[in-house]
């Protein structure tokens, strides 16, 4: 199992309690960082909103892509999995700009391609919105001229939202970054088994997890694709007691609707097609995180993680609250 984690750019992942020690900041980001690869962690997701969905679109949220070039230059083991939403980025100057930092990681970006949801803020920022298919197809096209500039000395395009002519992406990327991606919709799983490398989850039970795992496998070998990779986003909750470990879940999930990230779940749900109806308290954790049950002791915890891996999982994206403080528990109770 690789473990990867969540660099906490919106000062935390939990909608209901507002201070959570880990402010939006490139000082804590940096400091997380360093540690994670000196104590075991292998990879850290860079996730990418303008507006901050967890402790309210007012609350400062890091820039994704800024982040990932700084952690580039003062990291040296950590995959750096960067979040685009290819509505917000021409294909071009973003191909170009991520070949720039893998160079600077010396070979460690990956993409994490994300189909946008969140139709405010890209009103917001005055940028193209797509309905939900459409948003795929845009995606389609998108990675189409980022590979092709990626793959070719020059690279000409004409489709329906991009045209290049004899464009040129020089320093090429150390090696092709992986992409990842993630979705439960029919177009995004078409997407993903033709176009990626690696497909993310929500959290969910081991049980759930082996069955998508098994119907990305068996779509990406009709696609004449070689083997993927699968990822799996989770909330970790490491303690001396199940007990202990319990009252920490009761903390966390009490769900309070004045908070300033409640806002947003009814459009979150709308936008989305889910493959099961979302309980409403797992809303105070992001990407239901809770699901996978990574709660418990050591022996507990390490026990689950062994079912997640026997479903198929390659990686797990942990999110945990106070980041740097429960990495450090989590690193030495569970990993080593």
């Amino acid at each position: 199992m690789r473990y990867g984690f969540w660099t906490p750019v919106f000062g935390g992942w939990l909608r209901n309690v507002a201070d959570e020690h880990m402010e939006a900041s490139w000082d804590y980001s940096r400091r997380l960082c360093q540690r994670a690869e000196q104590i075991g962690y292998d990879l850290t997701l860079v996730a990418e909103l303008n507006l901050n969905d967890i402790k309210g679109t007012d609350q400062p949220a890091l820039d994704a892509w800024s982040t990932a070039a700084a952690l580039a230059a003062v990291t040296e083991r950590l995959e750096l999995m960067v979040a685009v939403r290819p509505n917000f980025h021409h294909p071009a100057l973003l191909a170009k700009q991520a070949a720039n930092i893998d160079r600077i990681s010396g070979g460690r970006l990956a993409l994490n391609v994300v189909s946008s949801w969140w139709q405010e803020e890209a009103v917001s920022y005055g940028l193209p919105f797509d309905q939900h298919d459409d948003r795929y197809g845009r995606t389609s096209e998108w990675l189409d001229v980022v590979d092709g500039l990626w793959r070719e000395p020059r690279f000409t395009h004409d489709g329906p939202r991009y045209q290049l002519k004899d464009a040129i992406c020089a320093p090429k990327p150390v090696r092709k970054p992986v992409v990842y991606a993630g979705g439960e919709s029919e177009a995004a799983k078409t997407l993903i088994a033709n176009q990626c490398d690696a497909y993310v989850m929500h959290g969910d039970a081991p049980e759930v997890v082996a069955g998508k795992i098994a119907d990305m496998r068996a779509r990406r070998e009709a696609a004449g694709k070689p083997p993927m990779a699968f990822g799996m986003a989770a909330y970790a909750i490491v303690r001396d007691t199940e007990e202990e470990a319990r009252a920490e879940v009761a903390r966390i999930t009490a769900v309070d609707p004045a908070a300033p990230g409640f806002g947003n779940f009814d459009q979150w749900l709308s936008g989305t097609q889910l493959e099961r109806e979302m309980k409403l308290q797992e809303y105070s954790v992001s990407n239901r995180g809770l699901r996978p049950n990574l709660v418990g002791t050591p022996d507990q915890v390490r026990e689950r993680i062994a079912a997640f891996e026997a479903a198929g999982v390659d990686l797990l994206l942990l999110q945990m609250s106070p980041q740097y403080e429960e990495m450090e528990r989590f690193a030495e109770a569970v990993i080593r």
